[in-house]
């Protein structure tokens, strides 16, 4: 296409406009201002369009506070906004950019939660080759993970990628703490030890490693938890989820994992029992098919 535009110095002013002349239907030259309004005004530097429908972008940066809490007062600002008739209810608002993929990634890191917790028991059950001790050992696991979503709204902490991380990253600190004290009174018990004997001992021998773990995780964690200065608010989230996992599994592993494992004796009993019937068994046959040759 050509276009014609006037010199910059013959268009810089309304006026300038307004003495600009078109034909009109008789062939004559009029001026613009006796069929237009000339007005200064603002308008949008490109027009977007999504699924046709036309779009307005608005982009803006997130400093000294979590993107999540960012997010949601966003969101119920605009909803106040709607219901008080300040926007219009025909326009759709939603996020983008980083919010977008923080959601994306939360659902993501779920799946990733779920995922580490099956291979745990996985390769524990490979290590104990038992199915119950391990369940004994994960049972753990859900209290941390309790523990650590009570500590990030008691600190004014929101759930992000970072707190999920931490999360993630407890799972191991507190099926460590639950295997050293599961394995210890399983020894103990192949010694010859009664259930009672077995797990007090256990519980006495082994709350030294335990709270030195436990401790030492708390220890490293609380600056990260404690600090204010820059970028703050993307690793507080992380310790903060720590720290309320492994101080509330600590627990769980000192007192109720040994319980546990005491309840569920009668079902271990029954599995080693049925093991030995299946090679006594064995060995009869053996010995039958011997004299028999």
């Amino acid at each position: 296409p050509v276009v014609l535009a006037k010199a910059e110095d013959d268009r810089s002013t309304i006026t300038d406009i307004e003495d600009l002349t078109v034909p009109s239907m008789s062939g004559e030259q009029i001026r613009l201002a006796s069929i237009a309004t000339i007005a200064e005004g603002r308008s949008p530097i490109e027009i977007r369009r999504l699924n046709q429908q036309r779009t307005v972008r608005v982009m803006g940066n997130v400093s000294g506070r979590a993107l999540g809490d960012v997010a949601n007062d966003l969101e119920r600002a605009i909803a106040t906004a709607k219901a008080e008739g300040r926007i219009p209810s025909t326009i759709v608002t939603r996020f983008g950019g980083n919010v977008e993929e923080q959601r994306a990634m939360v659902v993501d890191l779920s799946g990733a939660l779920i995922l580490s917790i099956l291979l745990v028991y996985m390769v524990m059950a490979a290590q104990f080759e038992s199915l119950l001790d391990p369940f004994v050992v994960m049972f753990s696991v859900p209290f941390g993970i309790t523990g650590a979503l009570l500590a990030l709204p008691l600190t004014g902490t929101t759930l992000s990628i970072t707190s999920f991380l931490g999360m993630i990253m407890q799972v191991g600190i507190v099926v460590k703490n639950a295997i050293v004290l599961v394995d210890y009174i399983g020894l103990m018990r192949d010694q010859g030890m009664s259930m009672e004997e077995a797990v007090r001992k256990g519980g006495e021998r082994r709350l030294r490693p335990v709270l030195m773990t436990a401790l030492t995780i708390l220890g490293g964690m609380l600056p990260m938890a404690l600090s204010t200065g820059e970028s703050s608010e993307i690793w507080r989230p992380m310790a903060v989820a720590v720290i309320g996992g492994v101080a509330v599994s600590t627990l769980v592993t000192l007192v109720l994992i040994p319980a546990v494992y005491a309840l569920t004796d009668r079902w271990r009993r029954r599995g080693h029992g049925g093991l030995k019937f299946s090679a006594e068994s064995d060995h009869l046959a053996e010995a039958g098919s011997t004299s028999g040759a």
